[in-house]
């Protein structure tokens, strides 16, 4: 009896993952791929997000020797961005449960965002189809995870994304399931299936207070769209390589800088 070998797989390391092929070779995820987009608000953010830890640390920051204080405030941003994605992957995980109707223990803090989830399953009926499934596109040359095709009410088949960012849906999340709705194939227990096709794409917006099912545009526009920043990335990937090494003149100077006497 063969062993088969999955065509693409996910490996997860720490909090992150990657994709490889069946050789063995990393494929770029589409998250990964949108990373080449400029981000001016995250930008801003990290700026305030700076601001804001020096003043309402101030006390604690007052009491380190310099080079300590800094340390710690330029590391002040991404205590606060681990702290949302650890929010955000730990949902994920609850949402996969919750969907296959798992009893699931709520970690401290999640509880609104539970039970916002909990209500939009119970208000819109969902009926899921995958969930946290791996796609990929030999087409394209890229691989991810989507979080959730389901089927809604008057919606049919949709491709969802849940998110649980404060500040909400951003247009580039249009791009993101772009790359998952034109994907060739989906991976099964059982192997590979062509993706399925959807007819309806959006967000879910989960908070500690509330849910939000968001509509998203997504079709060849965004596809097209993905495909730009998937190019652009790869060039700034190779700027490196359009740098030689420094050269070296053919003559030795005879120039000489000389210092009158005033």
């Amino acid at each position: 009896m063969s062993r088969f070998t999955p065509p693409i797989r996910r490996i997860n390391s720490g909090r992150g993952h990657r994709y490889v092929d069946a050789n063995g070779l990393t494929v770029p995820g589409v998250t990964t791929i949108l990373k080449a987009l400029p981000k001016d608000a995250l930008i801003n953010w990290a700026a305030e997000t700076t601001a804001e830890a020096a003043l309402n640390r101030w006390d604690e920051l007052a009491a380190l020797p310099p080079a300590d204080r800094l340390k710690t405030l330029k590391r002040a941003r991404y205590d606060a961005l681990d702290t949302a994605s650890n929010r955000g992957t730990q949902v994920h995980k609850l949402a996969e449960k919750l969907i296959h109707g798992e009893r699931v223990s709520v970690p401290e803090g999640l509880d609104g965002y539970v039970e916002s989830y909990v209500r939009f399953l119970d208000e819109w009926d969902v009926d899921p189809v995958l969930v946290e499934a791996v796609v990929f596109s030999h087409t394209y040359g890229w691989a991810g995870t989507l979080d959730l095709v389901a089927k809604l009410p008057d919606k049919g088949v949709c491709l969802l994304d849940i998110k649980t960012s404060r500040s909400g849906i951003f247009g580039e999340t249009a791009l993101q399931l772009a790359g998952y709705r034109y994907a060739d194939q989906y991976m099964a227990d059982d192997g590979p299936h062509d993706m399925l096709e959807v007819d309806w794409t959006g967000a879910i917006h989960v908070t500690a207070t509330h849910y939000s099912l968001v509509p998203l545009e997504v079709g060849e526009d965004q596809l097209r769209a993905l495909r730009y920043v998937q190019q652009v990335g790869q060039v700034v990937a190779d700027f490196r390589d359009l740098i030689g090494e420094p050269l070296e003149p053919p003559s030795e100077s005879k120039y000489r800088l000389i210092e009158e006497a005033s």
